[in-house]
């Protein structure tokens, strides 16, 4: 739903005062900048930004602490000046943390790391400590909110659109108004809104694709009768009189220079009665205000990690596209966990959390690519800590497996698991339940045209753009045997168009939980999705009225959502493009689908490979249909197949009840 816009000249005479501010995002590790280049950044989009402090005074200034470390090497001046205009007032520092990292990817003790280290940076070189934020990328999670209070910050920067479009019972006029954003832990954060649409204007005047009359008519018309707050830009700074070369559509640099364009767009807005330009932190005095300080969840089942701009940007962007994003994850979790077990001092949690950087995820050249590599070799060379895991060996007395159906049966589960669909779980019984809870469904079991389909748990499917779909689900050899701790294993071999797939089926003795270890002998990863587990829940299994998922995105504490009466389709295709719309992080290893009675837990190994998850929810005339899928690769503009090393593909997942 739109806002109400002024359309009249006597309308606007009657309307409140709009407050605008702006700050603008400094990445000198912007994805597809060579590192030879930055000087020029510095010099055509910092220098500029700080000149225009001068003439419009309040300026946001939204940094990383590794862009001011690298700029301090190369123009200490410009930290000098910098630090003069944020100490006249001149301008607002914003925070940001050591590096751009996506947070709701990563475990809650490097989240806390890379805010502790980008203050540190902050004080050392500017000689102050921001206590407003920017969400990276934008990407939120509610489990992000404890991190940033608990660092000291007393706001957060987010973007109003897409938690909204997933909100229909918010009122819009929320927007103009500072809120409040509720954590996990019951503990909110003040909430200023960024404005897509605003900063596109703005940089689309800047660019030369619109005048200043349109421009400055856009601003004015988002005057009301009320005091409105409207962030008139919230993005990159460095493309302005620079083109980062990322897309062959950037426009060419015009005879003007871009940052004057901005300056006489600020000019222009503020020349109007009843706008003026504000600092961000000034914005938020209007929190107490009619229609302000509510608290919210920006969240929700359906949008679990809010992204910024278009739908093309979701987590998976970050967590399973890219180069080789799933290796390079997998290598800094393995990072991450000799640094917890290990004698690690500051300066190597401050590396992990650049390498864990999102700009080494997207549109990386291929020369930053290499160099990055190599500093992530050397980082895992020294700090790994993932200790020798063999692929499970079938020893020379297995029980080769005949017909059908294999049936397991231990003191803490019964299931089937079906040879002509590459050892799928028919079903699986855990504990002393009376019913299986996961499983296949045969066809025709729901009404709705759209789930008129076969069903697993346990296969892998791989889609490519123009290709034939490449599944596990094919007739198998299996050979079964014990191990010495009571283990029942089951592994089979499937051979597919882009070669072998190994699988091993794992049953515990000592607790209702299978493990799933998988290695994929493939030589061409091409772009495509591959999408794994398909953990599929039985329609009568969980009481589904009561039913929630829980899981980690960033955050210390596990985030609730409920899902009856919704639907969710997170692996949906946004486009032709993109694959999938929405992700769960799991950044500590595991999501549960819980009940009250019965919760079943999904893990993932994310030292191997830090699977996305992927919820499926429906209801369907009457019944129920519930399925999480584990993601190692999915398909978005930013997918440019070069693999971190060689060798098979590893991928470890377990189910298990409580």
């Amino acid at each position: 739903m739109n806002a109400p816009l002024i359309q009249h000249k006597d309308a606007e005479a009657c309307a409140g005062w709009l407050r605008v501010f702006a700050f603008f995002h400094l990445n000198i590790a912007f994805s597809s900048i060579e590192e030879e280049t930055r000087n020029e950044v510095i010099a055509k989009c910092y220098w500029p930004l700080l000149r225009l402090s001068d003439k419009h005074p309040h300026i946001g200034l939204e940094a990383s602490g590794y862009t001011l470390e690298e700029i301090a090497v190369r123009d200490p001046s410009w930290i000098e000046a910098a630090r003069q205009r944020i100490g006249d007032g001149r301008i607002e520092l914003i925070g940001s943390g050591y590096s751009q990292m996506i947070g709701p990817l990563v475990p809650a003790t490097v989240v806390a790391a890379n805010l502790d280290h980008g203050h540190r940076v902050y004080e050392r070189l500017l000689g102050v400590r921001p206590e407003v934020a920017l969400v990276n990328e934008q990407a939120y999670s509610a489990g992000l909110v404890g991190h940033y209070l608990d660092a000291g910050y007393r706001a957060i920067l987010m973007e109003w659109d897409n938690p909204s479009a997933h909100h229909p019972e918010w009122d819009p006029e929320r927007r103009f108004l500072p809120q409040y954003a509720e954590g996990t832990d019951g503990r909110a954060i003040a909430l200023l809104w960024t404005d897509t649409a605003a900063f596109q204007q703005l940089q689309r005047y800047a660019h030369g694709d619109i005048s200043l009359t349109a421009y400055t008519r856009y601003v004015r018309a988002r005057r009301s009768l009320a005091t409105r707050a409207l962030c008139l830009y919230a993005s990159d700074a460095e493309i302005f009189d620079f083109r980062p070369g990322r897309f062959r559509t950037e426009s060419s640099l015009g005879p003007e220079s871009e940052w004057s364009r901005i300056e006489r767009a600020l000019g222009a807005v503020t020349a109007q009665g009843g706008i003026n330009l504000i600092g961000p932190s000034h914005a938020l005095k209007l929190i107490g205000r009619e229609g302000g300080g509510h608290r919210m969840r920006l969240e929700s089942a359906t949008a679990p990690v809010p992204v910024k701009k278009q739908r093309k940007y979701n987590l998976s962007r970050w967590a399973v596209t890219g180069r080789d994003n799933t290796a390079i994850n997998a290598a800094c979790e393995r990072i991450y966990r000799g640094l917890a077990g290990g004698r690690a001092g500051a300066d190597d949690w401050k590396e992990l959390c650049y390498l864990w950087a999102s700009d080494f995820r997207t549109h990386l050249t291929e020369r930053r690519w290499q160099a990055f590599c190599g500093r992530l070799r050397a980082a895992e060379q020294r700090w790994s800590s993932q200790s020798r895991c063999d692929y499970p060996v079938r020893p020379a007395e297995a029980e080769p497996c005949t017909g059908r159906h294999i049936n397991i049966a231990t003191e803490h589960l019964v299931c089937r698991l079906d040879r002509r669909r590459g050892l799928c779980l028919d079903h699986a019984r855990f504990g002393d339940r009376p019913r299986a809870l996961v499983g296949s469904i045969p066809h025709g079991t729901f009404s709705d045209i759209g789930l008129q389909a076969d069903w697993y748990t346990g296969d892998c499917v791989f889609e490519a753009p123009g290709e034939p779909k490449i599944t596990d689900l094919e007739w198998c050899d299996a050979f079964r045997w014990r191990e010495h701790d009571g283990s029942v294993l089951v592994q089979t071999a499937i051979d597919t168009p882009r070669g072998l797939i190994e699988k091993t089926l794992k049953f515990c003795p000592d607790r209702p939980r299978i493990e799933f270890d998988l290695r994929f002998h493939w030589s061409d990863w091409d772009k495509g999705v591959l999408r794994l587990g398909h953990i599929t829940l039985l329609p009568d299994a969980f009481d589904w009225q009561q039913i929630v998922l829980r899981t980690h995105n960033g955050g210390a504490q596990a985030e609730r959502f409920d899902l009856f009466g919704k639907t969710i389709e997170h692996g949906a295709p946004v486009s032709f493009l993109v694959s999938a719309s929405q992700g769960l992080g799991m950044t500590e290893g595991w999501a549960e689908l819980d009940d009250g009675h019965t919760r079943l837990r999904v893990e993932v190994d994310r030292s191997t490979a830090p699977l996305l998850g992927l919820l499926t929810y429906k209801h369907s005339f009457g019944s129920h249909f519930c399925q999480l899928i584990l993601s190692a690769l999915e398909l978005d503009e930013t997918r440019k197949p070069c693999a971190y090393r060689d060798g098979p593909r590893r991928f470890r997942f377990a189910l298990e009840t409580a």
